[in-house]
């Protein structure tokens, strides 16, 4: 099931896509064939990474892009475009190529995750959709991983629904916090459309809605003998809540009934200080085998600080500050033009250029090489043009070029790579299956795992991931910049 099968949403785009791409089609006597890329400029958080994510929601809407009646009855509405281009959107489809990073890939700054080669109007009028799809799941990806790493080794579940920006913010949230490494959601609907394992306790009301804490406990217990997590926070965490539930768990042992899950949930107070004397309660009372989950505006900072002061912590629930990346809610990602193809079909490098440096753009068709070294540790990616890398001249000395000290004679040896864009699409359709996505959240723990440096991983002062370029590339880029500026 896609998207498609309940809704179209082609008319996703701001309206000077549109105007562009009337424009276009009214003043080109033939089709151009061009070439974009999504970048984006700064990892969230100041950190040293990014994690790829959103490409599967992007194929779906490419391959299902179609203009309804009424959706050209609105264009029509608004006096603005003329009737041989809405005729062409009637009969609309997507046929260009797409050239993407796989699903999942760690990323940086400033190179192509995605280039789309397409006829202009079509180039044109996919860019918002590509980029809300790669900006909210990207950042929140990301911003997951930097919570799963935090928890060190305890599982992290997506508790955010209620706080998400809309339901396709807590649906497409979900999917990108399993990419980024949560062990699944509360989140049933995406559950159901993604294979996200779903999970959950109980609500404050079940505790409020009985005449006392042990009758709700007791209540909960009957119903839910095999997941008996309680909610011990409503009234007195330690003189009421683990007490009863020490109760109610001894109470389940004296039956017969040995729970397959069971433990208490703290959602509020001083998390370090209250799981380590409920641990001690439960431990005391016999109970060693009860988790202890908490939940309550947790981050990356709040978990290592809670972490740090000992707390006794078997499972976190995270909600507001994971689904909507709170301390940095917007990735930045771009869709610029990098190439236009001559009437001789060969591609010619375009290139924006600003006073402020970070958003001058690297022109052209290109390639993106991740550089291991002998360890398989990943110590640069490189850029260069459509010949690509001399893997021989990895191994035994290749001379490339750092574009922030370019005066430096740098040089791999020893050294392999990996292409990193490969084509997902042609002539608008698929090219391979789609991915699931518990593959590509085993595939993110992999890089992070062996191939990324953990000075990377730092969420302070990370180290910063090296974007290199072949001397051919660069000297092509710094030759279109003195030829603009002057």
């Amino acid at each position: 099931m896609t998207i498609y099968d309940k809704r179209n949403i082609s008319m996703m785009m701001d309206l000077y896509e549109l105007t562009m791409a009337n424009g276009y089609f009214s003043q080109e006597q033939q089709a151009s064939r061009v070439a974009f890329d999504v970048f984006f400029r700064k990892n969230p958080d100041d950190g040293g990474f990014a994690i790829f994510a959103g490409l599967e929601q992007i194929l779906e809407y490419l391959e299902g892009m179609r203009f309804s009646e009424e959706d050209i009855a609105y264009l029509r509405g608004l006096n603005m475009f003329r009737e041989p281009f809405l005729s062409y959107l009637r009969n609309f489809r997507f046929t260009g190529d797409v050239y993407a990073f796989p699903e999942g890939t760690i990323i940086y700054p400033d190179e192509p995750i995605i280039t789309v080669v397409a006829d202009l109007v079509q180039a044109q009028i996919i860019e918002t959709e590509l980029l809300t799809q790669v900006n909210h799941q990207s950042l929140i990806a990301t911003k997951a991983n930097r919570i799963v790493r935090a928890a060190a080794g305890r599982p992290v579940s997506d508790f955010g629904a209620r706080r998400a920006h809309n339901n396709d913010a807590a649906i497409y949230g979900a999917r990108a916090c399993l990419i980024g490494g949560v062990s699944g959601t509360a989140t049933v609907s995406a559950g159901q459309a993604f294979d996200i394992p779903v999970g959950g306790t109980m609500a404050h009301s079940w505790v409020m809605y009985y005449q006392d804490e042990l009758t709700a406990f007791r209540k909960f217990a009957e119903v839910y003998p095999d997941n008996c997590i309680l909610l011990v926070d409503t009234y007195d965490v330690l003189r009421s809540g683990v007490p009863n539930a020490i109760r109610v768990f001894g109470e389940m042992e004296a039956a017969g009934v040995r729970s397959k899950n069971r433990g208490i949930r703290l959602d509020s107070g001083d998390l370090a200080y209250l799981s380590r004397e409920a641990r001690r309660m439960l431990d005391e009372a016999g109970f060693t085998d009860a988790k202890i989950v908490v939940s309550n505006s947790l981050d990356e900072y709040t978990i290592t600080s809670i972490l740090e002061q000992g707390g006794r912590i078997d499972s976190f629930g995270v909600g507001e500050r994971m689904i909507t990346a709170r301390s940095e809610p917007v990735f930045g990602a771009v869709y610029k033009l990098c190439a236009v193809a001559g009437p001789d079909g060969v591609f010619r490098p375009r290139i924006k250029i600003s006073e402020t440096v970070a958003k001058i753009t690297n022109p052209g068709l290109k390639r993106v090489y991740r550089v291991y070294n002998a360890d398989g540790k990943a110590v640069a990616d490189l850029i260069t043009g459509q010949e690509g890398v001399d893997e021989a001249a990895l191994r035994t000395g290749y001379r490339f070029v750092d574009p922030e000290r370019p005066w430096k004679k740098h040089e791999f040896r020893d050294c392999t790579a990996k292409s990193l864009q490969r084509r997902v699409m042609a002539g608008g359709v698929r090219t391979e299956p789609a991915a699931s996505v518990r593959d590509i959240a085993a595939y993110v723990r992999a890089q992070l795992g062996h191939e990324i440096w953990e000075e990377e991983q730092r969420f302070e002062n990370p180290h910063k991931h090296y974007i290199d370029m072949s001397p051919e590339y660069y000297a092509m880029k710094m030759s279109m910049l003195e030829e603009n500026h002057g």
